[in-house]
């Protein structure tokens, strides 16, 4: 394992039932930090398919959760749901940030709208050393011992969504994709609106996206709201100017989508709006629908193409989801286009085993032993397994 800086690494399960009846969503790992002089743990979710050896190594986008012991049962659930089972958005490793001081972590500026003394911010101010934390140790730490892919989300609720934003206006290439929930856009005077309305008109956000999710409603009378000056109304009217920056900054490039949970309070808001951020930031992701017989290795290729262009780096079709559509053919008897989406995979996974062995099946149901037994033989120069050599030698018996 690479040193970097880490001074201490410990695995051990999070799981929701004790000693052999658990269901395990992650490990907790560590890390220790020079920049914040102190260990900090965080907790991971690998993507279910991370553990199945019958493909190749997986490599999956990151999201970099803030306030991870309070969100990561829940961001966790979400992203494996909508990966899997509706392929809304990609397989993602999670990685939740646990808080030390979250007063200190997750507020840029110290507030000095409340007196000095107060236990309420006594310790904020420390956004940018927390945010160099993540861009110098944790992100290198976290590419370098897990199969991550060169995209990142960062996601922060509260204080944590005002972290986002300012990271968003300050530290822009560090992440792809922002999602700011109920974010403390009044902190410290508003000192974000009065930073972030130049940077959004000068500066160049093409290829980053923010959403911001909101509890309650959009007020229907936002003029009446916005000459009230109290401290009542302070958390709405930052959220509005808010919004208004980013629209008024029509030519930077910037993905935008704000959306209100009428039904939710500051504290329930987080779960509906990670899964409605994830449709928004992926909504490229599904393949267009069309009647399963008809799908060809070209629309696949196409569009890959497509989202590796929105993603920022290439994108294959997934090589399970291509092994099963060429076994689908095969069951049919649709040989020719069993043969391309199992070629597809050969071109595409070449050092895989699996792929041989696939194509291998294919030439046994045309009955052609000769290239039936090629195919195996190349799967066994990847992988020398038994029963490998067992369905070579039965096959070469046969002959």
């Amino acid at each position: 394992m690479k040193k970097l800086l880490v001074a201490a690494l410990s695995m051990w399960s999070i799981s929701t039932y004790a000693r052999d009846n658990r269901i395990v969503i992650g490990t907790v790992d560590s890390i220790y930090s020079t920049i914040l002089k102190q260990p900090r743990k965080i907790w991971v979710h690998m993507p279910d398919t991370s553990g199945n050896f019958l493909y190749g190594q997986k490599r999956y986008p990151v999201v970099f959760l803030l306030d991870g012991e309070a969100f990561f049962y829940a961001a966790a659930g979400t992203t494996q749901f909508l990966s899997t089972n509706t392929q809304v958005c990609p397989e993602m490793i999670l990685v939740g940030i646990n808080s030390g001081d979250r007063m200190h972590d997750l507020t840029p500026w110290h507030d000095t709208t409340v007196p000095k003394d107060s236990n309420l911010v006594r310790s904020s101010g420390g956004g940018e050393q927390f945010t160099a934390f993540l861009e110098k140790e944790l992100i290198p730490y976290i590419d370098a011992n897990y199969p991550t892919a060169p995209y990142r989300m960062l996601v922060g609720h509260s204080l944590g969504g005002l972290l986002v934003l300012n990271t968003l206006i300050k530290h822009t290439e560090l992440f792809n994709s922002y999602v700011a929930i109920d974010p403390a856009t009044y902190w410290a005077g508003q000192k974000l609106l009065e930073q972030a309305g130049p940077v959004l008109q000068q500066k160049n956000f093409i290829n980053k996206s923010l959403y911001v999710g909101l509890s309650g409603t959009l007020p229907a009378d936002t003029d009446s709201l916005m000459m009230d000056k109290t401290l009542a109304t302070v958390a709405e009217r930052s959220d509005i100017q808010f919004d208004a920056l980013v629209n008024g900054s029509v030519n930077n490039g910037l993905q935008y989508r704000r959306k209100y949970f009428e039904q939710e309070n500051h504290n329930s808001v987080p779960f509906p709006a990670m899964y409605d951020a994830l449709h928004f930031l992926f909504d490229f992701m599904p393949m267009p629908a069309m009647k399963r017989d008809t799908v060809t290795t070209a629309a696949y290729m196409s569009h890959y193409k497509m989202i590796s262009q929105k993603m920022g780096y290439t994108l294959l079709p997934p090589e399970d989801e291509i092994n099963g559509m060429g076994y689908y053919f095969l069951q049919k008897k649709m040989f020719e286009k069993a043969f391309s989406f199992f070629q597809m995979n050969i071109d595409n996974y070449p050092e895989s085993y699996n792929v041989y062995d696939s194509m291998s099946d294919l030439y046994v149901a045309e009955n052609n032993k000769e290239k039936a037994i090629a195919y195996l033989e190349k799967e066994l120069a990847l992988k020398d397994a038994p029963y490998i050599r067992e369905k070579l030698a039965r096959m070469k018996g046969d002959k």
